[in-house]
């Protein structure tokens, strides 16, 4: 049986596995343009899983449609792993199709055998997770920020990586310094991309989470949203520089945070003396202030 090489990775991981570094052959196939492909075959039990993969959790259902396709017309597409010993190998990326092959009862499985050292195997993992699965906005900016952070990559060089222009990475890693309960949102589809992009160019975290819960609240499109933001800035709070807060210790810090992440609005404690205070807990309007008071039981 042959196996034939998909050539649709994009050319950010198709660059990282240049056929170059193979440094094991087996029944070479011609192509089209004369350049030699090669595929062995290797034992599903000398498979090491891959220690830098991005995405922890796999859909049981969808894992389940790809072994009862694996079981009828085999693997279409072989896996990537790096050798790691004599009889052992280390995946470098197609998890899920490794899954799906031990469901699927097979004993061994195509690959291409490269050559790597663990920083390329963390940038192969993110790249070929972030191409080929299906990632919410929140789960590609975190692998853009590790590709950054881990991979020692400025954006213009992670951009030709992933094949794409700058701006659409600004624009994944700003999702990142949004609150985290919208960031949450974000992760369960419960607002789109664009309303993630119109809630970014807003700097005030309680107008953020204001609008936010508006989108929730009252299923706002897109270029409602848009309208919203505008007004809000128009009319936005302006804070006084008078009376700076003194800092509060960190166990009166987590007492706001977790105030905060309660109401979904930013709340305030200030200290007076050592200890006694106040706790401010901004509205933005008379829906908001009612949304407020519901949660506190009033």
């Amino acid at each position: 049986m042959t196996y034939q090489k998909k050539t649709g990775l994009g050319k950010g991981l198709s660059a990282l596995l240049d056929d170059n570094e193979i440094v094991q052959q087996h029944k070479p196939l011609g192509n089209e343009t004369g350049v030699l492909s090669t595929i062995q075959p290797v034992l599903i039990s000398q498979i090491e899983v891959n220690p830098y993969q991005p995405r922890t959790e796999f859909d049981a259902e969808a894992l389940q449609e790809l072994s009862d396709s694996i079981k009828l017309q085999g693997l279409i597409q072989p896996i990537t792993v790096r050798k790691a010993g004599p009889n052992s190998y280390q995946l470098i990326s197609g998890e899920r199709r490794l899954r799906a092959s031990k469901m699927a009862g097979l004993t061994e499985i195509p690959a291409y055998i490269r050559s790597a050292n663990d920083q390329q195997m963390l940038e192969m993992a993110l790249i070929e997770n972030i191409q080929r699965e299906n990632l919410n906005a929140i789960e590609v900016a975190l692998s853009f920020q590790r590709m950054l952070d881990e991979c020692n990559l400025k954006q213009e060089e992670l951009g030709d990586r992933v094949s794409k222009n700058r701006s659409t990475v600004t624009n994944y890693l700003r999702l990142l310094k949004l609150p985290p309960v919208i960031q949450a949102s974000i992760r369960d589809n419960q607002i789109s991309m664009g309303h993630a992009r119109a809630l970014v160019s807003v700097e005030n975290v309680d107008h953020q989470l204001f609008i936010h819960k508006e989108i929730i609240s009252q299923g706002l499109s897109v270029r409602k949203v848009e309208e919203l933001v505008r007004e809000v800035q128009a009319g936005g709070i302006r804070k006084s520089k008078k009376n700076a807060q003194e800092p509060i210790s960190f166990q009166y810090q987590k007492v706001q945070d977790d105030l905060a992440s309660r109401l979904g609005t930013r709340v305030k404690l200030k200290m007076k003396g050592k200890n006694s205070g106040s706790i401010e807990i901004p509205f933005l309007s008379e829906n908001d202030l009612n949304r407020i008071l519901e949660l506190l039981d009033w």
